[in-house]
């Protein structure tokens, strides 16, 4: 299995927004934070925008945050809804076929219900299901400013 770069650049944009809940968060953030390219990202924001999943202001002091709660964005729903054409092989994708064995072949059946299969496991997920480990993600991120608010209401300091 093979998800496109947009699929997991889409998964990334989401956890990042979960980690940060409430905030207003800027591409360029996330762009540093990953280490990717802002304009992949940027074509990123637009779908999910467009699935309703973030909300997104544009101009000075814009960015972006869920519109969902984690609770609710299933990542099984996200990936089919980012994988517009998942196909595994050549012979899902009617128009671009050119298998000669494709009528008779076995191995397409199997490798559709693995596929399913693959699918079936990640609608068991929700997106607050992967935020349990928040604050090693937020460390991960480099977001040293949640980091020392989270500190000052430990009491501790940080440097």
């Amino acid at each position: 299995m093979h998800l496109t770069q947009f699929s997991d650049y889409s998964l990334r944009l989401v956890l990042y927004l979960a980690c940060h809940p409430g905030q207003v968060v800027s591409v360029d953030a996330i762009s540093r934070a990953y280490g990717i390219s802002k304009h992949h990202l940027v074509k990123v924001v637009q779908t999910v925008t467009e699935l309703g999943v973030v909300e997104a202001q544009r101009g000075r002091g814009g960015g972006m945050r869920l519109a969902m709660s984690p609770a609710e964005i299933n990542i099984g729903w996200l990936i089919r809804r980012t994988e517009p054409h998942f196909y595994l092989v050549e012979c899902f994708d009617p128009e671009m076929n050119t298998c000669p064995i494709a009528p008779s072949c076995g191995l397409k059946g199997a490798l559709h219900r693995a596929q399913q299969a693959f699918l079936t496991v990640l609608d068991e997920y929700t997106l607050d299901q992967f935020m349990a480990q928040r604050a090693d993600l937020v460390v991960l991120l480099g977001d040293f400013r949640l980091q020392r608010d989270k500190a000052d209401e430990a009491g501790t300091v940080t440097g």
